[in-house]
């Protein structure tokens, strides 16, 4: 059986590239970095199913167990070998690759005749004025990654993000001037 790539095993191979740990080791670290932005680690459990599928594949191993009395027992794990050359042929796939995937607002879009053009409007405004927030808060990231002397390959995944919700931006603030003006509508569809 041969371990399907995934954006957090990914994230997990390449944290025990940079030193063995433990699983709390590795979220605190994800969140730390900011890779909460792009890999979803707020349920520990698919941190755990990950790393106990890439154990089984002999990606990683157990390298040793903490006993701490103020903590429960931690089981620290580090890279194989094997882990290291399938991590970087996954970077390569997923770096060159361009995938289909099916986020929700796509999804949402192609249902729009369901609700009347009012609806539409009124919740593409909230979802315009969230990404705003988004934009506003992926600039002061940056911000921050520039004024500490970072180098900017740590941050390119924000920056991908940004131009992308930039883009988001633009484009729902045309289907909301459409929308406004009537230039969009369903009316008789």
């Amino acid at each position: 059986m041969t371990v399907r790539s995934s954006p957090l095993a990914l994230t997990v191979l390449a944290l025990l590239h940079y030193k063995p740990l433990h699983p709390y080791g590795m979220q605190r670290l994800i969140k730390q970095w900011g890779k909460d932005q792009v890999v979803n680690v707020s349920q520990r459990a698919s941190l755990y199913r990950t790393i106990d599928r890439l154990a089984a594949e002999g990606l990683i191993r157990v390298r040793d167990t903490e006993r701490d009395q103020a903590y429960p027992e931690r089981t620290v794990y580090e890279l194989t070998d094997d882990g290291r050359a399938t991590a970087r042929a996954w970077m390569d796939e997923m770096l060159a690759t361009r995938r289909r995937e099916f986020p929700e607002f796509p999804a949402a879009l192609s249902h729009l005749l369901m609700i009347a053009p009012e609806e539409a409007l009124a919740a593409l405004e909230r979802r315009a004025d969230n990404v705003a927030a988004d934009l506003a808060e992926l600039d002061a990231i940056l911000a921050a990654h520039t004024t500490d002397g970072h180098a900017r390959v740590g941050a390119l995944e924000t920056e991908y993000l940004r131009a992308v919700a930039a883009t988001e931006r633009d484009w729902l603030c045309a289907v909301i001037d459409d929308l406004r003006s009537g230039r969009l509508s369903w009316q008789g569809a």
